[in-house]
Formats: C-alpha cells, sequence, structure tokens
C-alpha cells in the first residue's frame, strides 16, 4: 500500500471551539477511529505532547502518528525564532515516525473568532511575498532535515485561503515547502480543488478529505457567518457526502504517483452528527475512492 488512510481527532473534539466533544475522552477518539477502520490520527488538544506519554497510547490502540497542526508566525517572527518555537512540536513528530508537519500561518487570523464573519480575514501583504517565501522555505529546511517536510495548510480564516494565495506562496518558495490540499477549504473558499490540484500535484505531500455541504455553504456564505458558526451550521462532511467531486481527484493523486495518508478531517457538531457514525462513513467512502483509483 502506497496510502494510508488516517483521521483527525476534530470527528469527535474541536480545537477550535473546546465546547465541541469537550467531555470526549481521547481513548475514545482512538478506539472508535480504530474500529472505523483507520490507521492513524493526526494530532489534537487532547493528545499527550511527548513521544514517551503518546507512544504507547498509540501503540495499544495500534494506530500511528500521522501529522499534527503547528500555528506558524513567519510573518511575526524570525526564522530563527520560528525554529526555536517549533522544536517540541517536530521532536514529537519525528520521534514518532511522522513524515510531515501542517504548517499554517496564523497572524492575524480569524478561524478561531466566532464573532468574526470569515470574508473578513486577513489578506497576505502583497509586498511581503519574496520575503515570506524565502523564509518559509529556510524553515521548511531546517525540519526537512530532520526527517520532516512541512506541508502546508491554506485554510479559511488565515492569509492564505485562495487558489491565488496558494499560487503565490508555492511561486515564492522552494520544493522543500509541501502543500496540504484541503478539498472543504478550497471549496468553500470558492477554488476548484482539482484545478489547484493539477497545478501543484508535484508539491502535494498531504492530503485532508473535506467536503463540503452546498446547500449549507451557500446559506452561511449568504449570511456572512463566522467559520466557527459554519461549522456549527454543518458546512463541512466527511469525503463522498457532499459536493466535492473526489473520483478525478483520486486519479490525479494515484497518475502522479502520490505516497502519503489521505485523511478524514471534517470538524461537525458531535452531538449532532455522530463520531462513530461518520468515522465509518469517511473511511467507508474514503477506502471505496481510493481503492476505485487504485491508490490502496
Amino acid at each position: 500500500m502506497t496510502v494510508h488512510l488516517g483521521i483527525n481527532p476534530l470527528t469527535w473534539t474541536n480545537d477550535d471551539l473546546p465546547s465541541l466533544g469537550s467531555d470526549t475522552p481521547l481513548e475514545t477518539c482512538l478506539s472508535e477511529g480504530k474500529e472505523a477502520g483507520f490507521e492513524g490520527f493526526e494530532l489534537g488538544n487532547k493528545f499527550p505532547r511527548t513521544a514517551a506519554e503518546l507512544g504507547p497510547i498509540l501503540t495499544r490502540h495500534d494506530l500511528k502518528l500521522v501529522s499534527g497542526w503547528y500555528s506558524g508566525r513567519l510573518l511575526e517572527r524570525s526564522v530563527e525564532e520560528e525554529i526555536e518555537a517549533v522544536q517540541p512540536h517536530l521532536t514529537l513528530l519525528r520521534e514518532l515516525g511522522s513524515k510531515v508537519l501542517v504548517f499554517a500561518e496564523v497572524s492575524d487570523c480569524i478561524h478561531g473568532d466566532q464573532q468574526t464573519p470569515v470574508h473578513l480575514r486577513p489578506r497576505f501583504p502583497a509586498e511581503r511575498w519574496q520575503e515570506y517565501g524565502e523564509k518559509l522555505t529556510a524553515f521548511a529546511r531546517y525540519t526537512q532535515q530532520q526527517g520532516v517536510q512541512i506541508a502546508y495548510h491554506h485554510h479559511m480564516g488565515t492569509v492564505i485561503e485562495s487558489a491565488q494565495d496558494v499560487d503565490n506562496l508555492m511561486t515564492h518558495t522552494g520544493p522543500e515547502v509541501g502543500l496540504l490540499l484541503d478539498t472543504g477549504h478550497l471549496t468553500f473558499a470558492g477554488a476548484d480543488p482539482l484545478v489547484v490540484a493539477q497545478r501543484w500535484i508535484s508539491r502535494i505531500n498531504h492530503v485532508h478529505c473535506k467536503d463540503i455541504r452546498a446547500e449549507v455553504l451557500a446559506e452561511v456564505k449568504n449570511r456572512k457567518t463566522s467559520f466557527l458558526d459554519a461549522v456549527l451550521s454543518g458546512v463541512f462532511t466527511v469525503p463522498g457526502d457532499g459536493c466535492v467531486d473526489y473520483p478525478p481527484i483520486m486519479a490525479l493523486l494515484k497518475q502522479h504517483g502520490y505516497q502519503g495518508w489521505l485523511v478524514v478531517e471534517a470538524e461537525q457538531d458531535p452531538a449532532i452528527a455522530h463520531p462513530l457514525t461518520y468515522a465509518r462513513l469517511g473511511y467507508n467512502n474514503l477506502s471505496n475512492l481510493a481503492r476505485n483509483a487504485g491508490l490502496i
């Protein structure tokens, strides 16, 4: 198998809105994720952050550590400051065998602010693309030397959200900087994830399979809600349960020899979207999509 299927704990507990799934223990997330069929998990706020603590827990559940979100601030910090800040996270990933680090620039981000409409997100300062690209490339070169490659996560409510933002980022960075393809965030941002994937397939080193309920997306855009209120409204769901056209994306990944993780990351309100039910649905749909494309 060249491709592995993982899941993010957002299905059970939410990092940006901790009240969602706040009472759900880590053991429940891991046992139900394994029961659904997944091989690994990304990190969440309930995970221990040292290999000595987390490693035995994952081993007990026969799970691997896929990766984990890192909040980068290279618009505000020097490369040296970012390298110092990333050390605990990078060490955890490296010691537990993760090959990619999910990096998102969070300077001035609003995706965690429930009161701010997501369309008011910050814009990347155009005059800083070259400087930022050089800094991110240098930072990525360092993590790569440690055995872990950056997978840049374009994200709603941040300075790098749209297809044009992704183009600018990839153009101004070197191959050391990989791209995390998130089908849901691109669709939310008004982009075609297939087109973005075709343009930057050589840089894609991680994939988040997040689907979109088109009717909910239209509603939250019309109401100009915050990102978190869009989540609470049910804008996201697991792959195969929304409007994203996955087969051509999977075919493209297969055609270009993608090797890595396909991760179900579909945050919903667990009180409404029963986590195990959606974990199973996500696994079944994603495994079928991957199998039909010859990825597994």
